[in-house]
């Protein structure tokens, strides 16, 4: 596969981060050879964290959690704090989509897309993120 130029940066959510990390997860292929070839930034907003490392221990190890975490120190992922602002947007989001039952951490990366005025999103879940309309884009490109 070819390098997939970007020059717009991508916020990762919390599935593609244990996909990468889980070899027989289904989305492992897809989210390995995205990442492999995307050469533009990859955000991850803070709220991702514990619910990834969370996911990562609980179902993996403490090695694949510790490797996540190291990948944020060593700059493979940029790190996005989560303001007041974004909380107060993460808020409204989930009242605005009660049927979804969107949670906090979909809620804030969707906040913090927006803000970064970002359309893209690396995610494993098509059912909030097609759904949610941002006010930044018409629709979220989800990728792989």
């Amino acid at each position: 596969m070819a390098k997939i130029i970007s020059i717009a940066p991508v916020l990762v959510d919390t599935g593609i981060i244990y996909a990468l990390a889980d070899r027989s997860d289904a989305w492992h292929v897809r989210a390995r050879d995205f990442v492999e070839n995307f050469t533009g930034t990859l955000i991850v907003p803070a709220t991702v964290i514990p619910e990834a490392c969370y996911l990562l221990q609980a179902h993996l190890s403490l090695q694949a959690e510790t490797a996540f975490v190291n990948s944020i120190i060593n700059r493979a992922l940029r790190l996005e704090q989560v303001d007041e602002d974004d909380l107060s947007r993460a808020v409204a989001l989930m009242d605005a989509y009660p049927d979804l039952k969107i949670g906090l951490v979909d809620a804030s990366v969707v906040a913090v897309a927006e803000r970064l005025n970002i359309s893209a999103i690396m995610t494993t879940d098509r059912r909030h993120f097609s759904v949610i309309r941002p006010q930044n884009c018409a629709a979220f490109t989800l990728l792989p």
